[in-house]
């Protein structure tokens, strides 16, 4: 019997905590819930944010959660254990982290994606998900491609790297800089707006 660990780690973003679970969650996908109203496909997150009010964002990947702290009033420390306790039973007892019915949709979503990628754009994901989203995953986040448009990528930022203070440097000192070098059709990332 497996015995699950949940170990948190900080991200650059002081309002967000990774907690980083033994076990995978959501493997090769990503959800991402900004409030209860956007939770109907994810249990795991609309638990999470009934029983922690403090919580305002959920982003769930590969074997982590990225949780967002809306509430100032306490800090990680105070709410840390009970979360990690929450997590470990709601892990174990086996309920369900995404329903079916999202991993369908993300499946069919990615697909679609893929196929109907024009070949820069498959050379701009190809390099996305090769060198950058390793990267932000271990910060707790995620990058996305969105378009890429008379020399411009426009880019959705996730999880602990949405809002994070750092990430325009990080967008543009790291990531633009590669794509530029890499791609010379390249000439700008912008990240959308949240």
């Amino acid at each position: 019997m497996n015995v699950l660990e949940i170990y948190t780690e900080s991200t650059p973003n002081p309002t967000k905590l990774k907690f980083v679970t033994s076990k995978q969650l959501l493997p090769q996908m990503i959800f991402e819930g900004k409030g209860v109203d956007e939770c109907a496909d994810s249990p795991f997150a609309l638990a999470l944010f009934e029983e922690f009010p403090e919580i305002g964002e959920v982003f769930i990947s590969n074997n982590f959660v990225t949780l967002t702290k809306v509430d100032d009033s306490k800090d990680w420390f105070e709410v840390i254990y009970t979360i990690k306790a929450f997590m470990h039973t709601y892990i174990t007892e086996g309920n369900v982290i995404v329903s079916d019915r999202f991993i369908e949709a993300y499946k069919e979503s990615m697909k679609s994606q893929s196929t109907g990628a024009a070949d820069i754009e498959q050379k701009i994901i190809h390099l996305l998900e090769t060198y950058v989203r390793p990267a932000v995953e271990t910060d707790g986040g995620n990058i996305a491609f969105e378009q890429f448009d008379q020399g411009i990528v426009t880019v959705k930022l996730q999880g602990a790297c949405s809002g994070c203070p750092s990430s325009t440097a990080t967008l543009k000192d790291g990531i633009e800089a590669m794509l530029k070098r890499m791609l010379p059709e390249v000439k700008e990332v912008v990240a959308l707006a949240e």
